[in-house]
């Protein structure tokens, strides 16, 4: 319960950063609003992988068979590759089909997203070796 606790305290300061870097990207330097959301999407990933080996999982962090490098790569091929198609397909989906706004069209994905980047950081990520 705690890991969960902590990782979503970890995922309400990414979504500040996600959702800050989402409106300063499309409607400051008026990118367009996938790509936007694919760069915002990226810089919450490093965020969160960055306090989740901080603070969310930093107990098991002797026990995980990889090094910092490979625990960033399998973050990115679960959290970041989900987090990255998820928000591109429902943004699209959402903004362009449904006239969603993008900045709560992107709150929703995340919520929606959230719980299976839980599951996959918890155990394929900063799971302890066993044995």
């Amino acid at each position: 319960m705690a890991y969960c606790l902590r990782f979503y305290a970890v995922g309400a300061l990414g979504i500040v950063v996600q959702l800050t870097a989402l409106a300063l990207l499309k409607s400051g330097l008026h990118m367009d609003y996938l790509l936007a959301t694919a760069l915002a999407v990226e810089a919450a990933v490093l965020h969160n992988f960055f306090w989740h080996e901080r603070w969310t999982w930093a107990d098991r962090l002797r026990h995980v068979s990889t090094g910092r490098a490979g625990r960033l790569v399998r973050f990115h091929l679960t959290n970041g590759v989900v987090s990255i198609l998820g928000n591109l397909i429902l943004m699209k989906v959402l903004v362009s089909r449904g006239d969603v706004p993008y900045l709560y069209a992107n709150g929703l994905i995340i919520a929606i997203l959230s719980v299976v980047n839980f599951l996959a950081a918890d155990q394929l990520v900063f799971r302890p070796r066993t044995g």
